[in-house]
C-alpha cells in the first residue's frame, strides 16, 4: 500500500503539472500516454494468441492530434472509419481471415484512440478558461471516483459489483466512487467560478450531472480494462508504475471519462459566450 501511495502521489504531481502547462505540452503527454496504452492492450491480446492489425491504431492516433487541434473535431468519424476499413481490408487478404481478429484490431481504435481524440477535442476549446476547467474535470472525475471507491469499498465491503469481471469491486465501492466523482466535478466548477468570478461558466447543476455520468463512464472503463485482462489471463497491463501496473491500468477510467466531458464541451460551447 505504501508503494502504491508514493507512486500515486508522484503521478498526481505530474498530472497537475501537465494540466497547468496545457496546450501542446498536454497534447504531447497525452499522445505518449495513449500510445503506451495502445501498445499494452495490443501486447496483451497478441500474447493471448490473437493476431490484431497493429499499425491502424497508432496511425489513427498520430493523425488525430494535428487534425483535432488545427482543423476540426469532425475528423473523428472519417478517421476512425478509414482506419476500420483498413483493418477489414488487411485481415480479409490474410490466408486465414477471422472475425475475431477484426474485432480485436478495432478494439484499441474504439476504446483508446476515440477517447484520446476526445481529449484532443477538449484542447480545441476556444476559451482557455473553459479548456482548463474541462481538462481538470476529466481527471478529477476519474481520480476522485477511483479514490473514493477504493476507500469506501475497503471500509464497507459487502456485495460484489461484477465478480466475474473484477472480484474485488463492491457495490458500496461503486456508490462511493460515484459520490467522489460528483463531488470532485462540483468542486472543480466551484473553484473556477470563484477564481474567475467575472467569467461565464456552466451552472453547478450541470457540473453535478456530468460528474455523475462521467463517474459511471469511469467505472465502466475500469471494468472494461479488467475484462480485457481477465480474457488475456494477466493481472496488470504492465509494470511501468510500481504498485499501479501499466499505463493503461492508470488511464482506463480517464479515457472513458474523456468521452463524456468532451460531449459536455460540445453542449457547453453552444451557450457560453466568448
Amino acid at each position: 500500500m505504501t508503494q502504491r501511495i508514493v507512486t500515486g502521489t508522484i503521478l498526481f504531481i505530474m498530472m497537475v503539472l501537465v494540466l497547468f502547462l496545457g496546450g501542446w505540452y498536454f497534447a504531447a503527454a497525452a499522445f505518449v500516454a495513449i500510445t503506451l496504452c495502445i501498445h499494452e492492450e495490443l501486447r496483451a491480446l497478441t500474447q493471448f494468441g490473437h493476431h490484431p492489425v497493429r499499425w491502424t491504431s497508432y496511425a489513427a492516433l498520430a493523425v488525430s492530434v494535428p487534425m483535432m487541434m488545427y482543423f476540426s473535431t469532425v475528423v473523428m468519424i472519417p478517421t476512425l472509419t478509414i482506419m476500420s476499413f483498413c483493418v477489414l481490408l488487411q485481415i480479409m487478404r490474410r490466408d486465414v481471415p477471422t472475425l475475431t481478429d477484426v474485432m480485436v484490431s478495432v478494439l484499441p481504435i474504439l476504446t483508446l484512440v476515440l477517447p484520446g481524440m476526445c481529449l484532443f477535442g477538449i484542447l480545441d476549446t476556444p476559451l482557455r478558461r473553459m479548456q482548463a476547467m474541462l481538462l481538470t474535470m476529466v481527471f478529477a472525475i476519474a481520480v476522485g471516483g477511483d479514490t473514493f471507491a477504493l476507500f469506501v469499498g475497503t471500509w464497507i465491503g459487502g456485495k460484489k459489483l461484477c465478480p466475474k469481471v473484477s472480484p474485488h469491486k463492491t457495490v458500496a465501492g461503486a456508490i462511493g466512487g460515484l459520490f467522489g466523482s460528483v463531488l470532485m466535478c462540483w468542486l472543480v466548477g466551484l473553484i473556477f467560478a470563484k477564481v474567475l468570478p467575472t467569467q461565464a461558466f456552466p451552472p453547478m447543476w450541470a457540473n453535478i450531472v456530468v460528474g455523475l455520468i462521467g463517474g459511471l463512464a469511469a467505472q465502466m472503463g475500469d471494468l472494461f480494462a479488467s475484462m480485457v485482462k481477465r480474457h488475456c489471463g494477466i493481472k496488470d497491463f504492465g509494470n511501468l508504475f510500481p504498485g499501479h501496473g501499466g499505463m493503461l491500468d492508470r488511464m482506463d477510467s480517464i479515457l472513458f471519462t474523456a468521452i463524456i466531458v468532451y460531449s459536455y464541451r460540445v453542449v457547453v460551447m453552444m451557450y457560453i459566450p466568448a
